[in-house]
């Protein structure tokens, strides 16, 4: 049993998301986002640097959302286009080289099926992982638990409901694998 609601969320448990900590957490990402859209040059990439918690050659072109920033972890040259959106209770790990259109989401977090398990207020969230060299085309969403793999194309448009192998091009609602590449 994991002794804070952030370190429940972290690992995939139940948590509660008005937890002040977890509150105050997302309150710094905002403001880091809203400083971010306002930067330029060296600015910017410093505000992305602090948002992410680590050095970075990630290029967010503003305005961009997500929940913590710092369960978002990025390789080399990842660049996410304009009103990108990543709900980060839990990591989110995406290779180097990777491209996101306009308008992509990525979700890790999900909420309880059942109505009144819903009225309490708590989450569970699951890891998505993104491979090297994918490219995600415009106004996709990816839901939580899912893996693309390395050097996948995903359509824009698509929801990606499962996970997709390495090497394909997928599209759709649900997305689906098309052809190899």
């Amino acid at each position: 049993m994991h002794p804070t609601q952030k370190a429940r969320m972290q690992v995939g448990e139940p948590y509660d998301p008005a937890d002040p900590e977890l509150r105050a957490d997302r309150t710094r990402a905002r403001v880091l986002c809203r400083a971010l859209a306002a930067a330029e040059g060296a600015e910017r990439v410093r505000l992305t640097r602090e948002l992410l918690g680590r050095d970075s050659t990630t290029v967010i072109t503003p305005p961009f959302h997500c929940d913590y920033g710092y369960h978002i972890d990025v390789g080399e040259h990842v660049y996410f286009n304009v009103n990108c959106v990543l709900l980060d209770v839990c990591r989110i790990t995406i290779g180097s080289h990777t491209l996101f259109g306009p308008g992509v989401h990525v979700y890790t977090v999900n909420h309880p099926m059942d109505a009144d398990e819903r009225r309490t207020g708590i989450e569970q969230g699951r890891p998505v992982t993104i491979g090297a060299d994918v490219w995600i085309g415009g106004a996709c969403v990816i839901l939580p638990g899912v893996t693309i793999g390395e050097r996948t194309v995903v359509g824009a448009g698509s929801v990606v409901t499962r996970s997709l192998p390495a090497g394909v091009f997928a599209a759709g609602n649900p997305c689906r694998v098309l052809r190899e590449l």
